[in-house]
């Protein structure tokens, strides 16, 4: 890794430890290019009172992301979903009160002090099916093919290595596996100097993928049915997306390119042996 993208995710590390600190001292933590206070677009606000009102306040007063990646995920009893960047744990536990006590869910984060808020959090709240593994998300700890849906909350974005994000998500995805995550992006006419003007990169803004980027990373990746929809603005230019697509299942991948065949022979235009 380059000397820059190690002093990145130093910068990042160090961010994210302090805001655990601060609400294991009675605080609030948020992204964001603004102070934690005042940033409407990201935290705790972007989930509905009953969700909020289901966790502890230290997993509540941890939420760091831009959107609420369990409400667009389409969970299911029995999955077993994966929370890139897990912070306090807040949407770990509402993805395992969704899955059930016969699915699982695991979070993964870098961050030793938010890994132990997280583990605190799970342990107040009662969750039996949840998990914590420490890591980064450019080298996720699991096998591949075992995991049916992965989120991620306002993280991707604070990766020094986008490439092999969307790689390892989609290695560890079983096929008909989704991904469905909020994310901060980019208008595609802005530059990465334009998006470095509007903040830092630790605060979500100037790490940040344009549309473009963002899909030709999953699609290189090998993802398909891409869909990113802007909800709302977080900077000029600057938004906070829902980001939804799927790992190709087996019999999909096997099929596709015998239904081009098939079309291409009753054009007329297959080859003959």
């Amino acid at each position: 890794m380059h000397e820059q993208s190690t002093d990145l995710r130093e910068t990042v590390r160090r961010r994210y430890a302090a805001a655990a600190l601060k609400v294991t001292e009675g605080g609030t933590a948020c992204c964001g290019p603004q102070p934690v206070e005042v940033d409407e677009n990201f935290g705790s606000t972007l989930y509905g009172a009953d969700e909020r009102d289901a966790l502890p306040a230290e997993a509540v007063a941890a939420s760091l992301g831009c959107g609420n990646p369990t409400a667009v995920a389409e969970l299911r009893e029995g999955e077993r979903v994966l929370d890139l960047g897990s912070g306090g744990g807040i949407d770990v536990l509402l993805s395992a009160r969704r899955v059930g006590p016969t699915g699982r869910a695991y979070g993964l984060d870098m961050t030793e002090e938010m890994l132990a808020l997280a583990l605190a959090n799970a342990a107040q709240a009662g969750a039996t099916n949840v998990e914590f593994l420490k890591g980064t998300i450019e080298a996720i700890p699991l096998p591949a093919n075992t995991i049916d849906v992965v989120i991620s909350n306002c993280v991707i974005n604070l990766s020094v290595d986008k490439a092999a994000v969307f790689a390892e998500t989609f290695r560890v995805l079983k096929p008909g596996g989704r991904l469905g995550v909020s994310d901060v992006v980019a208008d595609d006419s802005l530059t990465p100097e334009q998006r470095a003007e509007r903040g830092d990169y630790a605060g979500c803004i100037a790490g940040a993928l344009s549309f473009a980027e963002y899909r030709q990373g999953l699609e290189t990746a090998g993802f398909t049915d891409i869909e990113i929809t802007p909800t709302h603005r977080v900077a000029d230019g600057m938004h906070s997306a829902i980001v939804r697509a799927v790992k190709q299942a087996m019999a999909d991948a096997i099929d596709a390119p015998r239904t081009v065949t098939e079309a291409e022979a009753a054009s007329g235009c297959g080859c003959s042996g």
